[in-house]
Order: structure tokens, then sequence, then C-alpha cells
């Protein structure tokens, strides 16, 4: 049994096609999915995807790099209000991406800290967003003692160093389609050294699709791929890699329940 540990089943790019893709998860042994939150704008509309699936969950929060000025800025009361209801099973996706945008980032700073404050105040954990920001995200997880919460860096590209410390805070490090790309060696790396009981998987839906469908739309059905050359580079069967990581799923998001 697999689990897609992150994934945005609610983007356009899936409108008409969720039955569809619920059967193509079932067809590949692929049991959950979480579905991140993006925006407060579109969580009404996640949050009924959820609600009508009962092998789908959600998180609550507004992405790092989401910067519209029209777009609702998430305050701590509401995100522990909407945290409360038992198919939201973690904050995030939330972190720092400095990647796309310039200047003055204390805005995205604060919003990261007030997604850790959440997630102390909801009893659930953080699902994070680390790009081109990774030690300002660390030294903000120390600061705003997300050690308390945990959770896991999601879609994870960085260093070995930098798993390593978010390890030692408690976190799990999830493994996209992008360590199925040939060039991605430093991410093959650290998908061999990440202790078994700290890895997670996921697809990052419509996002980076895996070998062999780079390119190509992507899926939760998907993440077999991830397994597959997770378990190539540590020597270990499919079935062990999938056993740990849906065993790490369910451990870490305890609001999920196995149905």
């Amino acid at each position: 049994m697999l689990v897609d540990s992150h994934c945005h089943l609610d983007f356009p790019d899936f409108a008409g096609k969720i039955d569809q893709l619920i059967d193509s998860m079932s067809k590949n042994d692929v049991s959950h999915a979480l579905c991140a939150g993006v925006t407060m704008e579109r969580f009404p509309a996640l949050l009924a995807l959820v609600e009508a699936h009962p092998n789908l969950y959600c998180a609550v929060g507004v992405h790092p790099d989401t910067d519209d000025e029209e777009a609702a800025e998430p305050d701590v009361a509401t995100l522990v209000r909407l945290a409360e209801h038992p198919k939201v099973v973690a904050i995030g996706e939330t972190g720092l991406d400095y990647y796309r945008l310039q200047g003055d980032l204390e805005w995205q700073r604060e919003r990261f800290r007030t997604h850790i404050r959440a997630a102390h105040q909801a009893k659930k954990p953080l699902i994070i967003h680390t790009r081109a920001a990774a030690d300002d995200t660390l030294r903000l997880m120390r600061e705003e003692s997300a050690d308390k919460v945990g959770g896991v860096m999601h879609c994870f590209t960085e260093s070995w160093e930098i798993a390593e410390q978010a390890i030692t805070l408690g976190f799990y490090i999830s493994f996209s389609g992008i360590v199925t790309f040939k060039n991605a060696k430093t991410i093959k790396e650290v998908a061999q050294r990440v202790p078994l009981d700290r890895l997670l998987i996921e697809t990052d839906a419509p996002y980076l699709a895996p070998v062999p469908h780079r390119g190509q739309l992507n899926e939760p059905a998907y993440v077999l791929h991830v397994a597959e050359e997770i378990a190539r580079l540590r020597g270990l069967s499919v079935e062990e890699v999938a056993t740990a990581s849906t065993r790490n799923f369910f451990h870490l998001f305890r609001a999920a329940t196995i149905s």
C-alpha cells in the first residue's frame, strides 16, 4: 500500500477527472492522498473535495510565494478554526520561497511564523515548502519551536546537511518525482541516507511527474515510480519502501485513518 503525501487535486488541471484519478490510485495500490492548501480562497472547494472522498485528506495554509495583494492573508485564529475539521490533518503548505520573489520578503517570514504558531495551537503537524531559503527556513523553525509540532519538509531538494538538521528538529523528509530525474544527484544521495522511519513519498501533482511520465500531467498513482526509484537507490524492495513510507504517513498525520 502506497500513500501520496502531497498533491493538489483541487487544481483546475484535474477538473472533471477526480473519479478517474481515484480509480487510477486504486489500480496502483495507492490508498490515500493528502491535498495541501495554497490559498484561503481555494480552501472551501478543497475541503469539499476531500469530504466527498474517504481516502483523501487536506491541509490548510497559504503557499509562501502567494503574493497577490487581493489574496486573504491567514491569521492564527482562522487557521486553527479551519484545522478543527476532521479531514484537515495538517497546517500548510507553508514555508519560505526566495526563488521567484525578490526584495523585502519579511512578509513571507511573518506568514511562516503565523502558520507555525497555528500548528502549535491546533496541535497538528506542518507541511513545509522551502526553496532557495533553507537557512532562513531552519532558523524560523527553531525560533518558533517547530520541533514541538513536527511535520514534513515536502518535495525536498536540498542537501543532506539541510535534511539532517530538519530531521534533528523532528521532521520527515518527503521525496517527489524529482528523485527519478537523471541529473538529481544531490536528491538521490539524500534519498539513500534518510532513515527509513523519517521518509515520505509524494507526487506534488499536477507538477513534477516522475520518469517515465516526465513532462506529463502528474497524478497520485505515479507515486509508485517514486517508491521504485528510492527502492533502487537503497537496495530495498518496493514493498519495503511502501510499508515504511505509509507507516510514517499515518504516524505523522495522526488525524488520518486507514480505511
